[in-house]
């Protein structure tokens, strides 16, 4: 027996054209209008661990580890792990700290630009 965990320095969604044709859940698509301010949910399969303590940035996956830049700076308040018939499932809460607009270097490494103390 194994036990298969992820951590996950960032929180990866899908298009919400993904939801849209009937391919993926809500939850797991990145909503059409972000707004800075306020909380989403998010379902993403397998056991996945997120940093909780600070912003971490929210991007688009197009799947097989295709990224985006981060789309927005978020906080993950809540995490839960659950059985479904396919498997263990991530859902959660996260609040949206702030919206990107342009493709400019958000976060170095683990910190958001300028907010690292040397």
């Amino acid at each position: 027996m194994e036990i298969k965990v992820e951590f996950n320095p960032d929180l990866a969604l899908r298009d919400i054209s993904h939801f849209e044709s009937g391919k993926r859940e809500r939850e797991e698509c990145i909503p059409k209008k972000l707004q800075a301010g306020k909380i989403y949910d998010f379902l993403k399969k397998d056991q996945r661990n997120y940093w909780l303590v600070g912003e971490i940035p929210l991007i688009e996956t197009r799947g097989e580890e295709v990224l985006s830049r981060p789309r927005a700076s978020i906080q993950i308040i809540e995490a839960t792990h659950f059985l479904k018939e396919d498997g263990i499932w991530t859902r959660g809460k996260y609040r949206v700290i702030e919206v990107f607009f342009d493709d400019k270097i958000q976060f170095e490494g683990l910190d958001r630009v300028g907010t690292k103390k040397f």
